[in-house]
Protein backbone atom coordinates (compact mmCIF):
# COMPACT_ATOMS: atom_id res chain seq x y z
CA UNK A 1 0.00 0.00 0.00
CA UNK A 2 1.42 3.33 -1.08
CA UNK A 3 2.08 5.80 1.72
CA UNK A 4 3.35 9.34 1.28
CA UNK A 5 3.99 11.38 4.42
CA UNK A 6 4.89 15.03 3.96
CA UNK A 7 6.35 17.23 6.69
CA UNK A 8 8.23 20.45 7.26
CA UNK A 9 5.63 23.05 6.42
CA UNK A 10 4.80 26.03 8.57
CA UNK A 11 4.32 29.77 8.78
CA UNK A 12 7.17 31.90 7.50
CA UNK A 13 7.65 35.52 6.54
CA UNK A 14 8.25 36.52 2.94
CA UNK A 15 11.90 35.98 2.07
CA UNK A 16 12.24 33.09 4.47
CA UNK A 17 13.03 29.43 3.87
CA UNK A 18 11.54 26.04 4.59
CA UNK A 19 12.63 22.50 3.85
CA UNK A 20 9.94 19.95 3.13
CA UNK A 21 10.41 16.20 3.42
CA UNK A 22 8.37 13.32 2.07
CA UNK A 23 8.78 9.76 3.28
CA UNK A 24 7.51 7.21 0.78
CA UNK A 25 6.70 3.53 1.13
CA UNK A 26 4.72 0.82 -0.58
CA UNK A 27 6.42 1.02 -3.96
CA UNK A 28 9.91 0.84 -5.41
CA UNK A 29 10.92 4.39 -4.64
CA UNK A 30 14.31 4.23 -6.31
CA UNK A 31 12.82 3.40 -9.70
CA UNK A 32 10.31 6.25 -9.82
CA UNK A 33 10.60 9.89 -10.73
CA UNK A 34 9.21 11.98 -7.89
CA UNK A 35 7.51 15.33 -7.80
CA UNK A 36 6.41 18.03 -5.42
CA UNK A 37 2.98 19.47 -6.08
CA UNK A 38 1.02 22.24 -4.44
CA UNK A 39 -2.58 23.33 -4.22
CA UNK A 40 -3.59 26.80 -3.20
CA UNK A 41 -7.14 27.62 -2.06
CA UNK A 42 -9.49 27.74 -5.02
CA UNK A 43 -6.85 26.53 -7.45
CA UNK A 44 -5.97 23.23 -9.05
CA UNK A 45 -3.05 21.16 -7.87
CA UNK A 46 0.10 21.96 -9.82
CA UNK A 47 3.48 20.34 -10.24
CA UNK A 48 6.23 22.62 -8.95
CA UNK A 49 9.30 20.38 -9.20
CA UNK A 50 10.25 16.90 -10.18
CA UNK A 51 13.36 14.74 -10.14
CA UNK A 52 14.27 11.59 -12.03
CA UNK A 53 14.92 8.33 -10.20
CA UNK A 54 18.68 8.78 -10.43
CA UNK A 55 18.63 12.49 -9.51
CA UNK A 56 20.16 13.11 -12.89
CA UNK A 57 17.52 15.58 -14.02
CA UNK A 58 15.40 18.12 -12.19
CA UNK A 59 12.72 20.41 -13.55
CA UNK A 60 10.86 23.32 -12.01
CA UNK A 61 7.81 25.39 -12.69
CA UNK A 62 8.76 28.86 -13.85
CA UNK A 63 7.22 30.36 -10.73
CA UNK A 64 9.73 28.62 -8.45
CA UNK A 65 12.77 28.31 -10.67
CA UNK A 66 15.90 29.62 -8.94
CA UNK A 67 14.23 29.56 -5.51
CA UNK A 68 13.28 25.91 -4.92
CA UNK A 69 15.53 22.86 -5.07
CA UNK A 70 14.30 19.27 -5.20
CA UNK A 71 16.51 16.39 -4.08
CA UNK A 72 16.13 12.80 -3.02
CA UNK A 73 17.78 10.13 -0.92
CA UNK A 74 16.92 6.73 -2.37
CA UNK A 75 18.48 4.95 0.61
CA UNK A 76 15.93 6.69 2.86
CA UNK A 77 13.00 6.61 0.41
CA UNK A 78 12.71 10.35 0.95
CA UNK A 79 12.37 13.34 -1.34
CA UNK A 80 13.03 16.91 -0.22
CA UNK A 81 12.09 20.39 -1.34
CA UNK A 82 14.27 23.27 -0.21
CA UNK A 83 12.32 26.49 -0.58
CA UNK A 84 14.14 29.81 -0.37
CA UNK A 85 13.04 33.40 -0.94
CA UNK A 86 9.47 32.42 -0.21
CA UNK A 87 6.66 34.66 -1.43
CA UNK A 88 3.05 35.00 -0.30
CA UNK A 89 1.96 33.37 -3.56
CA UNK A 90 3.80 30.20 -2.50
CA UNK A 91 1.15 29.69 0.18
CA UNK A 92 -0.44 26.29 -0.45
CA UNK A 93 -0.66 22.72 0.73
CA UNK A 94 2.36 20.89 -0.62
CA UNK A 95 2.25 17.22 -1.61
CA UNK A 96 4.72 14.73 -2.98
CA UNK A 97 3.95 11.91 -5.36
CA UNK A 98 5.49 10.04 -8.20
CA UNK A 99 5.75 11.87 -11.50
CA UNK A 100 3.34 11.26 -13.11
CA UNK A 101 1.29 10.93 -9.94
CA UNK A 102 -0.24 7.73 -8.63
CA UNK A 103 -3.84 7.73 -7.51
CA UNK A 104 -3.16 8.00 -3.79
CA UNK A 105 -2.02 11.21 -2.10
CA UNK A 106 -0.73 11.96 1.36
CA UNK A 107 -2.18 14.53 3.72
CA UNK A 108 0.17 17.23 2.50
CA UNK A 109 1.93 19.89 4.54
CA UNK A 110 0.69 23.46 4.81
CA UNK A 111 3.03 26.27 3.84
CA UNK A 112 1.91 29.78 4.69
CA UNK A 113 3.99 32.79 3.70
CA UNK A 114 3.08 36.10 5.27
CA UNK A 115 3.84 39.43 3.62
Amino acid sequence: QVQLVESGGGLVQAGGSLRLSCAASGFIFGLNAMGWYRQAPGKERELVAHITWSSGTTNYADSVKGRFTISRDNAKNTVYLQMNSLRPEDTAVYYCNTQPPRGSWGQGTQVTVSS
